[in-house]
């Protein structure tokens, strides 16, 4: 197979970002990195957290080493990094449109695109949510572990998945107080080893309780919470006001599908992955078989998830442009999804397993 010469272009600059270019340059592709932040790593320099699994998923190593290894990595190898660019535009035909520095705009021909976009924080709308103090749990998180600014002094967090338990956790630890985690949901959503560090801690853990307004003048003063029914209505007669300065919302994430939408992608909606997402078949690639999903714009999952098919991505990628032949790339390829089965494993893993299980096999009707 000829080798194409024209670079590969991975937008987002996150851990699937990172390992699907640096599978690329291992390979000897050319390839082009962007990110619209200052500095690369994405949600991993603020995961101050140990990941946990096996120890080829870097059990035990916080999330912050394991972004420093990538990026070491990264350097090594000599990946075309180009940060503080946004792309902003993406064709059927491949062609980018990306503005640097917000100076200066310029469009490329891609040979590959690997979309590694990820997602956005939900919110939710409740009277006085535009006080100052109102924020998403991720905003929290890029205060305390990123500037090093707390938020505030007492918190209540909404939503108890993975992302609050972890976020109301890291709070404690940078010295406020996390007066609540309420859930709407019968049962806390999170992993029990993180729910259980906030439960050490002795925050109250309420379920079957949302937010009903938050008060104050000049910013968050107290927030009133109330018990839902089944229909998650709140009950009259069981609101309850907490002296509050902060609320944060950590109610999901969705897919940022734009860029994949621009580009033709067919989507489809998966609730148990964060909504609407690009179809995708094992390889990660797209219903345009040039562009490739990678990462939490593939469904919401973890970070050691969003790795493996970053390097899944970047395998089928150097591949199709004639530089992995079949054997090498099937054999990186096999090993790599043997250990995204692993990762898939457990209560809330089968789950995103089954989620994914159909998304291929939506492809498969697509492709036959």
């Amino acid at each position: 197979m000829e080798r194409d010469t024209r670079p590969a272009v991975v937008v987002g600059a996150g851990p699937a970002g990172l390992c699907a270019a640096i599978e690329l340059k291992r390979a000897g592709a050319p390839v082009l990195l962007m990110d619209e932040n200052a500095k690369p790593g994405g949600q991993l320099f603020k995961q101050i957290h140990k990941f946990f699994g096996s120890q080829e998923h870097r059990a035990g190593v916080r999330g912050i080493e394991i972004g420093k290894d990538l990026l070491r990595e990264s350097l090594d190898l000599g990946i075309d990094v180009r940060l503080d660019t946004e792309v902003v535009g993406l064709d059927p035909n491949l062609k980018v449109w990306a503005v640097e520095g917000r100076r200066r705009s310029y469009t490329l021909d891609a040979s590959r695109v690997i979309l590694a976009t990820g997602a956005t924080e939900n919110a939710v709308p409740f009277p006085g949510w535009t006080l100052p103090g109102v924020m998403t749990a991720g905003c929290a998180q890029t205060l305390i572990n990123v500037h090093r600014v707390l938020p505030g002094k007492r918190i209540l967090m909404v939503g108890s998945g993975n992302v609050g338990v972890i976020v109301a956790y890291q709070l404690i630890q940078a010295g406020a107080e996390v007066a609540a985690v309420i859930e709407a949901a019968p049962a806390l959503g999170g992993y029990g080893v993180h729910t259980a560090k906030v439960r050490r801690a002795g925050v109250p853990m309420l379920v079957r309780t949302t937010i009903v307004r938050a008060e104050g003048n000049e910013g968050v003063e107290r927030a009133v919470i109330s018990e839902v029914d089944g229909k998650f209505k709140p009950l009259a007669g069981t609101e309850r006001t907490l002296d509050v300065d902060t609320i944060c919302l950590a109610v999901g994430l969705t897919p940022s599908i734009e860029l994949a939408s621009l580009a033709g992608c067919r989507t489809f909606f998966v609730p148990e992955l964060g909504g609407h997402m690009p179809l995708h078949d094992e390889f990660m690639r797209s219903s345009v078989p040039a562009v490739y999903v990678v990462g939490d714009i593939a469904g919401v999952e973890e970070a050691s998830t969003a790795m493996e098919e970053g390097r899944l991505a970047g395998i089928h990628a150097a591949f199709s442009m004639g530089y992995l032949d079949s054997g090498e790339m099937e054999r990186r390829t096999a090993d790599t999804r043997r250990r995204l089965r692993a990762l898939r494993q457990g209560v809330f893993g089968a789950k995103r397993f089954t989620a994914k299980e159909r998304i291929l096999a939506e492809k498969e009707k697509e492709c036959p």
